[in-house]
């Protein structure tokens, strides 16, 4: 006796439950994964595999319809099951389910279920379809909601706001919080910001960094983590900032700390085009003499306490000849004439200058940010 597809459609209903009850039993004994997830997610996979076979069965009785899989057979599940069960898994269970019912189908529906195998096989290919729909979409909303969060955890590092809420914010975000960390700063190019930010997240990817980036305007803001102590190997991450200079920020010991990064580091993208042969990227204390030139207070505090005030401290003649040297021209020979001692007291006296400041007297751009420095201190006040 031939049957309509609504009479075969009611058999296969009233088999629906023994046929879930079969399909998540193979699922235990296939996928020894599923007996280890918690009982709230299971109870979520039974609900999913009774939902498919039912629209399945929807959709045989009405073929002229069009099955909206995804809500049909997804939508009784929470959104964060994409989180909890792998695509890879969510496909094998499918792939299983539809198994298990096409070995029931002669049990259940005798000489019909030729007829109901060619419609299975085209069902399983939809849900194929709605499963990779629903996973492109829970990780479009992933990454929506982790950059939004991330560009506020890099405000509010930038504006030294709670430090358990910038931790706590971070660690969401897969901030590991071992080693040194850093900001650094450049612009963006004329393509995408999503692009550039991209771009960064893979180069530190591959030196495994930590990485927390945010557009602000024109400019890109990356706070890395993992550095060592010099900042190594951060400064490979320029390549994903637009032509022009990026600005490295010094290294400090914490997430927590990197505010004071981040605002050198801005501090010197303001003035970085003051100096015209400026490396890229630039150590933003490179640019002091920049940002004390633009006003900057903590610059200049810093050029007086970094440079002046220890080279006025380790005795006057120090300070002298550098200041000498400076003044004629970079000869040894005439600083030793206005000095009235020998040359070679000149060049020890430099060298211990270079040894207490870090700047040598005879490196071009070590000599203005000294000049600079010595100018700043003299105008301070600062004791001889």
């Amino acid at each position: 006796m031939t049957r309509t597809r609504a009479q075969i459609a009611q058999r296969l209903s009233r088999a629906s439950g023994a046929l879930s009850t079969a399909a998540l039993g193979r699922m235990e004994t296939d996928m020894p994964w599923v007996t280890e997830l918690p009982a709230e997610d299971r109870s979520w996979i039974g609900l999913i595999v009774q939902a498919g076979i039912k629209s399945f069965i929807d959709w045989y009785r009405h073929p002229e319809s069009t099955p909206t899989i995804r809500a049909e057979v997804f939508g009784v599940a929470p959104r964060e099951m994409a989180g909890e069960i792998t695509l890879e898994q969510t496909v094998a269970m499918v792939r299983l389910s539809v198994v298990v019912v096409d070995e029931n189908l002669d049990d259940v529906l005798g000489s019909d279920a030729e007829s109901v195998r060619s419609a299975l096989n085209r069902y399983a290919r939809e849900v194929a379809f709605a499963t990779a729909e629903v996973y492109a979409r829970a990780a479009e909303q992933r990454g929506a909601w982790d950059a939004r969060l991330e560009a506020l955890v890099v405000d509010s590092l930038l504006r030294g706001e709670g430090e358990d809420t910038v931790l706590s914010r971070a660690g969401a975000l897969g901030w590991d919080g071992s080693g040194k960390v850093l900001a650094m700063t450049g612009h963006l190019g004329p393509g995408s910001p999503t692009s550039a930010m991209d771009d960064v997240r893979r180069i530190a990817g591959e030196h495994r960094l930590d990485c927390l980036c945010a557009v602000q305007g024109d400019r890109m803001v990356v706070v890395l983590g993992g550095v060592d102590q010099r900042g190594r190997p951060a400064t490979s991450v320029a390549a994903a900032f637009a032509d022009g200079p990026v600005v490295v920020g010094p290294v400090v010991g914490s997430l927590t700390e990197a505010r004071h990064s981040a605002a050198a580091a801005l501090a010197g993208l303001r003035v970085a085009h003051g100096w015209a042969g400026a490396p890229r990227p630039v150590h933003a204390d490179d640019l002091l003499p920049e940002r004390a030139l633009a006003g900057e207070r903590e610059a200049r505090l810093a050029l007086v306490e970094q440079v002046h005030r220890p080279l006025a401290e380790s005795g006057g003649a120090i300070l002298e000849t550098v200041e000498s040297y400076l003044g004629h021209g970079s000869s040894i020979e005439a600083t030793a004439r206005a000095l009235f001692v020998h040359a070679n007291t000149v060049r020890y006296r430099l060298r211990r200058a270079a040894e207490i400041s870090g700047l040598s007297a005879s490196d071009a751009r070590d000599s203005y940010t000294l000049r600079i420095a010595l100018t700043l201190g003299r105008l301070d006040g600062v004791d001889l």
